[in-house]
């Protein structure tokens, strides 16, 4: 089987992504896995082979087939969209903003047409984006609208242990009212078919409780009576490998033993906490239910070491690997 081929956009470029970029292609446990086309700006990705100390050679192509996948090459589309007069390292710039929308378009619209496997993303700013006057707030909403997905899935893998979310960005008051039945059932439903796609068929999936010790029957809050409970009851009769919930405190730790093959977290620290515990920088984020596989660092820009040469490249190399991983049965005809 050849490589899978992924497309990185290398982020804002005032911060660490195109850094992150050229230790990943320069990685010789990523060129065995892929083959990877680079969306950017041809000086941004000079001056970051410079900064690593990366022995790599740029390759300008238009296409991913023009590419030249020996390694120590860094095939680059490049969009030449930035202006050095007006760049600075670690600073808010509407430039810079515009330029990461772009050259994530271009990945997605590769993606779409099938001249690439998968997307892994490298950070983005959502100040530069609001500067730039991009009207999204991060990467999923990008995503979402360019691929024309309603609600994208966010999953989690780190060491193998999946986790999925019911609830992402709203405060805890506003998730404690998304917390319903019909909510759960659509989401359940939604997560396995993406874990299908991924090529996951086997093993259970876990809901986590909300409340402590899944609230004790009423003790500690009704959420798991009234909402959980019923909605894991329905599924179960309906023929889908689900149980819980199972209390916060434990099932993660189950998940990462290989009790389930998923969880489903209820709100967005709830499963962050648990994968970045287990391992902060392997913590990389898989968007379900498009037509196209991406993956993603958990991390930012870190404005204040862009430009240093210093930022550990272990979060972009796991993205790809996943990517690489996943990509062949996720393209797979049904």
């Amino acid at each position: 089987m050849g490589k899978s081929r992924i497309a990185v956009p290398i982020g804002d470029p005032a911060g660490v992504g195109p850094e992150i970029v050229a230790k990943t292609v320069a990685s010789k446990e990523v060129f065995d896995m892929a083959e990877c086309v680079i969306i950017g700006d041809k000086t941004i990705m000079e001056n970051a082979i410079k900064i690593t100390d990366t022995n790599l050679t740029i390759h300008v192509i238009n296409e991913p087939e023009e590419g030249d996948y020996r390694q120590g090459v860094l095939n680059l589309i490049d969009l030449a969209n930035v202006d050095m007069a007006n760049f600075e390292f670690g600073r808010v710039n509407g430039m810079c903003g515009k330029a990461a929308y772009a050259y994530i378009a271009k990945s997605i619209e590769l993606a779409n047409a099938r001249k690439v496997d998968a997307v892994a993303t490298t950070p983005i700013n959502k100040e530069s984006l609001r500067a730039g006057e991009i009207n999204f707030i991060g990467h999923t909403e990008i995503f979402g609208a360019l691929t024309d997905t309603e609600d994208p899935l966010t999953m989690f893998e780190t060491n193998g242990m999946r986790v999925f979310f019911l609830t992402r960005h709203v405060s805890l008051r506003e998730m404690l009212d998304m917390i319903t039945k019909d909510r759960i059932k659509d989401y359940v439903k939604r997560c396995l078919e993406a874990l299908r796609k991924l090529g996951v068929s086997e093993g259970t999936m876990a809901i986590a409780g909300l409340n402590p010790h899944s609230g004790e029957h009423g003790l500690f809050g009704w959420e798991e009576v009234n909402e959980i409970t019923p909605a894991v009851e329905e599924l179960q009769a309906e023929g889908y490998n689900v149980v819980g919930p199972i209390g916060a405190d434990s099932v993660f730790h189950q998940a990462a033993i290989g009790k389930y093959n998923s969880v489903l977290s209820l709100y967005h620290d709830q499963g962050h906490i648990a994968t970045k515990t287990l391992d902060f920088e392997k913590t990389i984020a898989i968007t379900n239910g498009m037509p196209i596989l991406r993956t993603s660092v958990d991390h930012g820009t870190a404005f204040d070491i862009a430009g240093k040469g210093i930022v550990s490249a272990v979060s972009m190399i796991e993205a790809v690997l996943l990517a690489a991983k996943y990509a062949p049965n996720f393209t797979k005809k049904p």
